[in-house]
């Protein structure tokens, strides 16, 4: 069996450049760059590429001069010889651009089409544009802030502090038994019969290995141990990083005795790889985009699709 790469988002081509953002002429330097290339965005949603005698669904990359002015801009890196910047534009702006509503998508939509240059570009624009939006006024003295450095910090009016965007570190586990399965469990948040991996937000002060001993057992009522990092993911829905981690059942444990929390997690299940592929048409498992899924495949060993259960994973 060949392991997927790695999860959808994990998988930037962008050299971020980041020694670019202390220039103070570099807005100047990007307007006038013919390889200069836009994301706009609008309340969260990007702008797509027309789709023409069927070509592949792509973002619409254009150059400043084609655009209005943005309420924000920020500067996403350099890839393919171009340099990208984030545009955020207002109601009126953002029709003047594309009035089509239908051409402006969000991330989840959009990423599960979406080449890797053009998702890595989005993940990134979506979360620096998701946190300015949140981050307006000064936490220490709630003033107004600025944007400087690019777009890469805000700036207090009042008392000159900088902030930085922040990332909330979340791990999300795929447990199993001694006879490997796998337990899945129902969000009281989601749909009926709508399974995933269990997962929860690292708490202050608390190590990664810590938080997916918790999490566990308080969602669970179980013990695990033998807890390994698999890998992790951008995941803007606001501002999470998803940290992936394997885990088994701790020695002595019973899987039966796996009990929901009865709050957050409603029913627990657990599941062999035959039983996965069986229940498909009944159950609900995690999107294509999401690193649930992908450690979920990866304990499978291949697609879990009505066209790819089965199949090991291909090295194309």
């Amino acid at each position: 069996m060949i392991e997927p790469t790695s999860p959808v988002f994990a998988q930037s081509t962008i050299d971020r450049d980041a020694a670019s953002r202390a220039d103070g002429e570099l807005e100047a330097v990007l307007d006038a760059d013919p390889e200069t290339k836009v994301v706009a965005v609008h309340r969260g949603r990007a702008l797509m590429a027309e789709r023409i005698d069927g070509s592949a669904p792509a973002l619409q990359l254009s150059h400043p001069h084609a655009l209005p002015e943005p309420v924000l801009r920020c500067y996403l890196g350099r890839a393919d010889g171009s340099r990208f910047e984030l545009r955020v534009f207002d109601e009126d702006a953002a029709a003047t651009i594309e009035p089509e509503s239908a051409r402006w998508q969000g991330l989840r939509d959009a990423a599960a089409v979406l080449g890797v240059r053009d998702s890595s570009l989005l993940v990134e624009a979506v979360a620096l544009a998701n946190w300015h939006e949140r981050h307006g006024r000064c936490p220490r003295c709630g003033a107004e802030t600025t944007p400087v450095q690019a777009g890469w910090a805000r700036r207090c009016t009042v008392d000159e502090s900088l902030h930085f965007p922040r990332t909330d570190p979340a791990v999300i586990v795929l447990v199993t038994d001694d006879d490997d399965r796998v337990l899945l469990g129902s969000n009281a948040l989601w749909a009926q019969n709508r399974y995933s991996l269990l997962a929860g937000f690292v708490e202050p002060g608390e190590a990664l290995e810590a938080a997916v001993v918790r999490e566990i057992e308080e969602e669970a009522g179980i013990l695990v141990d033998r807890v390994e990092y698999v890998a992790s993911q951008p995941w803007p829905f606001p501002a999470s990083l998803m940290l992936g981690f394997t885990a088994r059942i701790a020695a002595g444990a019973v899987p039966s005795s796996a009990v929901p929390d009865g709050e957050e997690i409603l029913e627990l299940r657990w599941f062999s790889r035959d039983e996965i592929v069986a229940a498909q048409a009944e159950i609900g498992l995690p999107g294509g985009i999401s690193i649930a899924r992908w450690l979920l495949e990866r304990w499978y060993g291949a697609p879990l699709d009505a066209e790819g259960a089965g199949l090991a994973w291909s090295t194309s």
